[in-house]
């Protein structure tokens, strides 16, 4: 079962997120064979974490959950909130395998956050840019919740019209880069 993991930063938290990196990235290693994506979401600054995303394939809902929250950052208080979903790899790939790379251009995670009949239920015909795509389900697998993308793009406009306007009932749009060691 895939999951998507979105740890928020709480406010002020930098501090204590940069003690712990380490930490974090150890606790990270562990899971590295089930890692389909991630890395920090980040600040207009474009160098200020606001948050974590690790979209993983674990056994259940409760591994999932376990995952989230001994996480070291989370334990520790650097996150504020956990969105913590299961997901579908539509593209069926991990982003390592991205064919435009790690690097060059502007990254970006978009979230289409909703409820009742699914929306963007595939992915759109032009998917050079998107480096992975999927609903947001309920832990059974049986509700649609909401959509979210990893996705290179011009700017956070052409990122967000990825997904079908009006259709949800929000849609946010963070600045993202690909995480794990610095190489």
């Amino acid at each position: 079962m895939e999951f998507l993991c979105y740890h928020r930063d709480r406010p002020g938290s930098g501090a204590l997120r940069d003690e712990l990196v380490e930490a974090h990235w150890s606790y990270m290693d562990g899971f590295a064979a089930e890692m389909i994506a991630r890395g920090p979401t980040l600040a207009d600054d474009l160098d200020t974490a606001t948050g974590s995303v690790h979209v993983l394939d674990l056994p259940d809902p409760a591994a999932a959950r376990r995952f989230a929250f001994e996480e070291p950052n989370y334990q520790a208080g650097v996150y504020r909130d956990v969105l913590l979903r299961r997901w579908r790899n539509l593209l069926g790939r991990t982003m390592w395998e991205f064919p435009g790379g790690r690097t060059g251009g502007s990254r970006y995670l978009v979230l289409g956050l909703g409820a009742g009949e699914p929306v963007d239920a595939a992915p759109p015909a032009d998917r050079d840019e998107l480096i992975a795509y999927g609903p947001l389900l309920s832990d059974d697998g049986a509700h649609w919740l909401g959509t979210a993308v990893l996705l290179r793009a011009r700017d956070p406009d052409s990122a967000r019209a990825v997904l079908t306007p009006d259709r949800y009932d929000a849609i946010e749009v963070h600045s993202w880069q690909f995480g794990g060691r610095p190489e």
